[in-house]
């Protein structure tokens, strides 16, 4: 018995006497009983947050967000462990009209046996550096030393681009560029010191520099460090730009100088939690995780200006201000606390899909998320009382350009109610279409700081030799022999050929590409020899159980045709009966887990809304709430994924993401409507249309304010240097403005069309602030 009642008590208060923010907001009425010692847990948190600032680093290595993503992944680092891979190689390309004259060929020599000296290399690979067998079982320089004669570097450059197949990726067929390739030693540029390689490579580069030779570099580290230094420099510029905007929006909005600091504080606060915190969760931030501390920033802005915006409406009302902001705290931090769980649902239902990268993402989100509500719960709170005790004066009214969309949004809900709900039903329905045609979307390029030179190098390798985009197939060999076996180096031949028809001549090497030397008369084991010792093992491993077979992509090749080139690979080389084989890359991870990715975050998507949704029915325990907050929240997530469609972008991995939040954040302003009419309906007594009317025109100000700060402060994201961020705040200011007519408009016309389906709204028993409603009935009672 006791059993059964403790279990109807607990019903009870999970049906009826909790609010709507499941208590949460206890958190801040917390704050108003004990101001010292909250006061002293901000204080301690700030400083130990603010200790870890100067730790603050991002991490530019992209393995780290597509680790644990898959197959792909997978196949990608037994390669990378077995042969090391090019990935991670420095590229030069040194061009000159005058490449056949002896004296500008031997600076080029000098430069490739300066380059194979560096600190940070542990091997090159170049004309100059690459041998081939004399004979006698030695083996000479590829290009002969000594040469006088403009002819005989020009007779000897062609020779080896013509015929030897290694060479034909090195040199360029016009004879007047050559690519050398460095190797770095992976143990120096770890913890930073690509910089340091990058900085003594640019150094090496300009003392070899002149009108007659033309140096540039490009590869992997080099785009890293180019995406890393626009990833730093765009989140200080946010972060400064974000917070001054806010800051002036406030100020307009409010009109009170003050007032805007007031609003300023707190995100203030959050944003150094926020960094600190992810700082000692990951110890750095990565491209993605460095996104979600602008994103505390403008949500922090939003709420703040929605709690103070009715703070003062509720000192204009002449409550006594001190007395308002307990008010506002009880009426509000239910709806806030509600606002924060749909967002956390968003970042959390990401932490299901694969890659290491989104995880952290999702971790961070969710954390600054609560960060946000926290220091809403308690940083404002005790501003807000610090400033009343410092004489802090009610402004004028809010800037009525605030105010202007609502008389215009009440005329079209009191007169075109039903026409705009059946227009929005349509709109959503047939936006449904384009979020089934689109597609998953991957392009290196998109990654890639704009205007990259390092880039625009790699396009003129990819025009001149073979490219500095590899694909790798690795195959296993029967005989374990490191020279090789016949039966061995067939199979290798074939497998060479196969990724040769689909790449084209000259764009693969492998064992099978030393064949001229062989078919010369000198053995497999002599050829190996004379590559080197380093560079033989990018060819076959030294137990000989496993061969290498290298192509190069251009550096921009689309993912579709990347994908189908995998494909056709696998095919043929089932179809060739070499079992084993593994085709793989970093290009190939990364499009094959980008596509697995996205149709994770997809699915991520979807259980997202259908979660926030069930979630606001529960919360307010109203299945018509649940009902009519469907059309205003899946307009903007479904129109924004028609303008990706329609613009040919498709989905990639930060857009989907940007979908997700920007989802739970747009349904922020839902719930504070939905919250405002249900106690103007219930608590003060309003009809249906009167209360709609009385919340469209309380806080419909606020929500074009927060919207307006939402929006400004992430819009400077667009203007980013990374496509992938620029296109996230792209989408995520659509969203927002979509989220915002969808606020304004659609939901007040569906709450207007619907009459008396809604008559039950005003019955709620669910708490929406500190008080328990009259309409309570206990379970035990029913």
């Amino acid at each position: 018995m006791n059993q059964q009642s403790l279990f109807a008590r607990l019903l009870t208060y999970l049906a009826f006497q909790r609010s709507i923010g499941f208590g949460l907001e206890n958190i801040g009425l917390a704050t108003l009983r004990f101001p010292r010692l909250i006061a002293l847990c901000v204080a301690a948190f700030t400083l130990l947050c603010i200790y870890q600032l100067p730790k603050a680093n991002v991490d530019g290595n992209l393995m780290r967000i597509y680790a644990n993503s898959g197959h792909y992944y997978d196949a990608y680092q037994r390669l990378a462990d077995t042969f090391g891979t090019f990935e991670n190689d420095i590229y030069v390309l040194v061009h000159s009209d005058q490449l056949t004259d002896p004296q500008i060929l031997e600076q080029v020599r000098n430069l490739a046996f300066d380059l194979e000296l560096n600190d940070y290399a542990i091997g090159t690979m170049s004309p100059f550096t690459l041998r081939k067998p004399d004979g006698s079982g030695g083996s000479v320089p590829a290009v002969p030393e000594g040469m006088t004669d403009k002819n005989q570097v020009s007779a000897a450059l062609a020779d080896l681009q013509q015929n030897d197949p290694m060479m034909r990726n090195l040199i360029t067929p016009d004879l007047t560029g050559v690519v050398l390739i460095m190797f770095p030693n992976s143990e120096m540029t770890r913890d930073g010191g690509t910089q340091g390689m990058l900085a003594s490579l640019r150094q090496l580069a300009a003392q070899y520099q002149t009108d007659d030779l033309q140096i540039e570099l490009t590869g992997p580290p080099i785009w890293t460090s180019e995406m890393l230094g626009a990833a730093v420099n765009d989140q200080i510029r946010f972060t400064v730009y974000g917070f001054t905007i806010g800051a002036i929006i406030a100020f307009f909005a409010l009109r009170s100088f003050f007032g805007a600091l007031l609003v300023a504080a707190t995100p203030f606060v959050a944003l150094i939690w926020s960094v600190g915190t992810v700082l000692m969760m990951f110890g750095s931030f990565s491209f993605l995780t460095i996104i979600v501390t602008t994103l505390v920033l403008v949500m922090a802005f939003a709420e703040s200006m929605f709690f103070i915006f009715n703070w003062l409406a509720h000192w204009r009302d002449g409550t006594d201000p001190s007395d308002a902001v307990d008010k506002t705290l009880r009426l509000v931090g239910p709806a806030t606390a509600l606002t924060t769980l749909t967002t956390l649902v968003a970042f959390t239902s990401l932490y299901f899909s694969p890659g290491r990268g989104v995880e952290e993402f999702s971790l961070a989100g969710a954390v600054g998320s609560a960060i946000m509500f926290i220091s809403m719960m308690t940083v404002l709170p005790l501003l807000l009382k610090a400033a009343l005790k410092l004489g802090f004066k009610l402004p004028k009214a809010p800037s009525l350009a605030l105010n202007a969309p609502i008389p215009f949004a009440w005329s079209v809900a009191r007169k075109l109610a039903r026409p705009v709900t059946t227009l929005s039903a349509l709109a959503v329905v047939l936006l449904f279409v384009p979020y089934f045609l689109i597609e998953p979307r991957f392009a290196i390029e998109d990654f890639m700081a704009k205007n990259s030179s390092a880039m625009a190098t790699a396009g003129e390798i990819d025009t001149g030799v073979g490219g500095v985009a590899p694909i790798y197939i690795r195959v296993p060999m029967k005989g374990n022999d490191p020279a090789i076996s016949d039966a061995d180096f067939k199979t290798v031949r074939t497998v060479h050929d196969i990724l040769e028809n689909e790449l084209g001549p000259n764009k693969v090497i492998s064992a099978a590409s030393m064949n001229n030397y062989t078919q010369s008369g000198f053995s497999r084991a002599q050829v190996l020899d004379a590559v080197g010792p380093f560079m033989r093992r990018r060819f076959v491993t030294d137990d000989g159980t496993q061969a290498l077979v290298t192509g190069f992509m251009p550096t921009i090749l689309e993912s579709g045709r990347l994908a189908d080139i995998v494909t056709s690979l696998e095919t043929q080389i089932r179809a060739a009966g070499i079992a084993g084989a593994e085709v793989g890359g970093f290009r190939v991870m990364t499009t094959f887990a980008t596509d697995d990715i996205v149709r994770s975050l997809q699915v991520s998507l979807a259980v997202s809304v259908l979660i926030n949704i069930f979630l606001i029915g529960f919360a307010f325990q109203s299945l018509r709430i649940a009902l009519v907050s469907i059309i205003p929240n899946l307009f903007p997530i479904l129109g924004t994924e028609a303008y990706l469609w329609l613009s040919g972008s498709g989905l990639q991995l930060t857009t989907v993401i940007a979908l997700t939040i920007a989802f739970g954040i747009a349904v922020n302003d839902t719930i504070h409507f939905l919250s405002h009419y249900v106690h103007s309906r219930r608590d003060q007594r309003r009809d249906h249309a009167d209360a709609v009317k009385e919340t469209l025109f309380r806080i419909g100000g606020a929500i074009v304010a927060t919207t307006v700060i939402l929006c400004t402060g992430t819009i400077i994201v667009a203007f980013s240097e990374l496509p992938q961020v620029a296109l996230f705040g792209t989408l995520f200011v659509l969203s927002l403005a979509l989220a915002l007519i969808g606020d304004l408009f659609m939901l007040p016309a569906i709450l207007m069309a619907g009459g008396k389906f809604f008559d039950p709204l005003g019955r709620l028993r669910v708490r929406l602030a500190d008080h328990q409603p009259k309409h309570v009935v206990a379970i035990d009672e029913m």
